[in-house]
C-alpha cells in the first residue's frame, strides 16, 4: 500500500507542472460583465431567401435556419431604406438615414457621417470591447485625404460614375473618414466589391496600390452583370477572393481574440449583392441558379462564423445577429419566372421600393444565455433599433442627442415584455416618398408609377399600378398591400400624414 500512495504522489508532482498553469490561466479568467455581439448583415437578400421563411423556397439556408431555431426571429423587421449605404448609416447611429440623406454613396465620394458622430461601435469602444469590422463599407470615405494635389474626378459618359486615375492618389498614406475613424479597432475588406478603388483595405491603408484602370469585368457573371465602375485596381484583387478572403479573417479574428474582453464583429457581408459570384464549390447547391447559389453561399459564412464562434467556447454568452440592408435586386422578378423562387415571398416590390418587399427583411437574433431558442415575434423591428437596444445590454446611458430614432427592444428579444415597444416606423428610399407604419396600418406616398415591376407581375399577382397620391393598407389583411383603402379612411391618412410631419420636423422619433 505504501509503495502505491508514493507512485501516487509521485506521478501528482510529475504533473504539477503541466496542470498548474492551466489552473492559474482559468482563474485569471473572469466572466465577461457584457457578451460577445456579432452582426451578420447580408447584402440585398430578400425576405423569402432565407428558407425558414419561404416553404416554396428554392435555396436551402440551413445555418440561418439553425440561428432562428437558436433564437428568435422577427417576421416583421425593417431596414431603415430599401438601398445600401442608408440602412447602413442608421444601423451604426440610431438615426433614421433621412435625417442626413437619401441616396447611397458613389465611388470616391466622402462620407455619409459628419465629424465626432456617435456610432454604435464608438460606444462599445467605451465599454472596453474590441471592435473590429470586415467587408463591405459603403459609407464613403474622406478621399481628400489620399488624393494628390490638383487631382480632379474624371467622368465616364454621362450618367457615368466619376473616377481618380491610378495616379492622381497617394496609395501610401492613411485613407481617413472610414471604419477605424468611427469606431472600429481594425477593418479588412475591399469598400464596396463593385466600385473603385478595387483594393484591400486594411485599417487605413491600402494593402497593394492599384496599378490600372479597370471595369474589374467577369465574363462568368450570369445575372445581374456586375455593374463594375471604372476606376483602379490592383493586382493582388480579384472579386471571387472577397468573400472567402474576408470570411478567414473573421475565423481568425474570433479564434485569436483575448477572451478576457468582449468582442464586437460587424460583419458586413457583399454578398448576394451583384456581381453574382458563388464560388466553384457552391455552384448548384440551390435550385434558383447563379444567384440561389450565391445565398447558399452566404449561408455557408454563417456557419463558418458561427462554428468558430463555438471552438472558441464563447458561442453560449454571444448575441449573433442576422439582418439584410434592404430586400432583393429588381432581378428578382426574372428569377420567379424562369426558377419559381421568391426572393420578397409573398411581399409587394424589391430594392429601391417602400413597398414591404423593399425594406421588409430578415432578422434573427440568437444569445443562449438570454434569449429562449425557436421564438419566432411579429412585433415591429426596425435595424435603428439595434444601438439602443446594445446601450441597453452594456448599461450605456443614451443622451438625448444620439441614436434619436432608436427604441430599447431588448425586453422584446429576452421575453421579458409582451407590450409592444415600437409603436411606429418610418420607410423611406427616395427624397420626398415616405411611408409610415403605426401599429397594422401603412401609408404609402408614390408621387409616380413604379416601372421597375413587369407587367406580367402585375397581371399574374393582381396588382394594380400604384396611386399617384397616397396609398393605405391594413397589412394585417393584406400582406401584399393589394388594396389600397385610403379613400375610405381619410382620417386616418390625416392622422398619419401628421405623425409623419412630426417624426420630419421635430429631429427625433423617441423620447429618453
Amino acid at each position: 500500500m505504501a509503495i502505491k500512495m508514493i507512485r501516487k504522489v509521485i506521478q501528482v508532482v510529475l504533473l504539477l507542472p503541466l496542470v498548474l498553469p492551466a489552473m492559474i490561466e482559468a482563474k485569471e479568467i473572469k466572466p465577461l460583465e457584457f457578451p460577445n455581439i456579432v452582426i451578420l448583415y447580408a447584402d440585398d437578400l430578400g425576405y423569402g431567401d432565407v428558407s425558414v421563411q419561404n416553404s416554396e423556397s428554392k435555396i436551402a439556408t440551413p445555418n440561418i435556419d439553425a440561428l432562428a431555431a437558436q433564437g428568435i426571429r422577427y417576421t416583421d423587421a425593417h431596414s431603415s431604406s430599401g438601398v445600401c449605404s442608408p440602412s447602413r448609416y442608421a444601423l451604426l447611429t440610431g438615426n433614421y438615414h433621412w435625417r442626413r440623406q437619401h441616396s447611397i454613396v458613389g465611388s470616391f465620394e466622402p462620407s455619409y457621417f459628419e465629424k465626432d458622430e456617435f456610432t454604435l461601435a464608438k460606444m462599445l469602444q467605451t465599454k472596453g470591447y474590441r471592435t473590429a469590422m470586415l467587408g463591405k463599407w459603403h459609407l464613403g470615405w474622406n478621399w481628400q485625404s489620399v488624393v494628390r494635389k490638383g487631382a480632379s474626378i474624371s467622368k465616364v459618359g454621362k450618367k457615368g460614375s466619376g473616377y481618380f486615375k491610378v495616379e492622381d492618389i497617394d496609395w501610401t498614406k492613411p485613407l481617413k473618414g472610414g471604419p477605424v475613424d468611427l469606431g472600429f479597432d481594425s477593418y479588412y475588406g475591399d469598400g464596396t466589391i463593385n466600385f473603385p478603388p478595387y483594393a484591400w483595405i486594411e485599417n487605413d491603408k491600402f494593402v497593394t496600390a492599384p496599378s490600372k484602370l479597370s471595369y474589374a469585368e467577369i465574363p462568368e457573371v450570369t445575372e445581374g452583370k456586375g455593374k463594375f465602375r471604372l476606376g483602379p485596381q490592383a493586382d493582388d484583387w480579384k472579386p471571387f477572393e472577397v468573400l472567402p478572403r474576408i470570411t478567414e479573417r473573421a475565423v481568425k479574428i474570433i479564434d485569436e481574440h483575448n477572451a478576457e474582453k468582449p468582442l464586437f464583429l460587424y460583419f458586413s457581408f457583399p454578398s448576394p449583392h451583384a456581381p453574382i459570384i458563388p464560388n466553384k464549390e457552391f455552384i448548384g447547391k440551390s435550385k434558383a441558379g447563379s444567384y440561389g447559389d450565391f445565398v447558399y453561399q452566404t449561408d455557408w459564412v454563417v456557419g463558418e462564423i458561427v462554428k468558430a464562434l463555438k471552438d472558441k467556447g464563447i458561442e453560449d454568452d454571444t448575441l449573433v445577429i442576422f439582418s439584410s440592408d434592404n430586400g432583393p435586386e429588381y432581378y428578382a422578378y426574372e428569377r420567379m419566372k424562369k426558377h419559381g423562387h421568391a426572393s420578397m415571398a409573398n411581399l409587394r416590390g424589391a430594392k429601391r421600393d417602400i413597398w414591404e418587399g423593399g425594406h421588409r427583411v430578415p432578422f434573427i437574433a440568437k444569445w443562449p444565455a438570454k434569449i429562449s431558442a425557436g421564438k419566432v415575434s411579429d412585433e415591429l423591428f426596425s435595424q435603428v433599433d439595434l444601438l439602443a437596444t446594445i446601450a441597453s445590454i452594456v448599461d450605456y446611458p443614451l443622451s438625448n442627442e444620439v441614436a434619436v430614432d432608436s427604441y430599447n427592444m431588448l425586453a422584446s428579444l429576452t421575453g421579458k415584455n409582451d407590450n409592444v415597444i415600437r409603436q411606429s416606423t418610418v420607410h423611406n428610399t427616395s427624397k420626398g416618398k415616405y411611408a409610415i407604419r403605426v401599429g397594422d396600418w401603412v401609408l404609402v406616398d408614390h408621387s409616380k408609377k413604379d416601372k421597375r415591376q413587369p407587367k406580367w407581375y402585375l397581371t399574374e399577382y393582381g396588382y394594380n399600378l400604384p396611386s399617384k397620391s397616397f396609398e393605405l393598407f391594413n397589412l394585417r389583411t393584406d400582406i401584399e398591400q393589394k388594396h389600397n383603402v385610403a379613400s375610405k379612411h381619410p382620417e386616418r391618412v390625416k392622422e398619419m400624414q401628421a405623425l409623419l410631419l412630426k417624426y420630419q420636423t421635430s429631429g427625433r422619433s423617441v423620447k429618453r
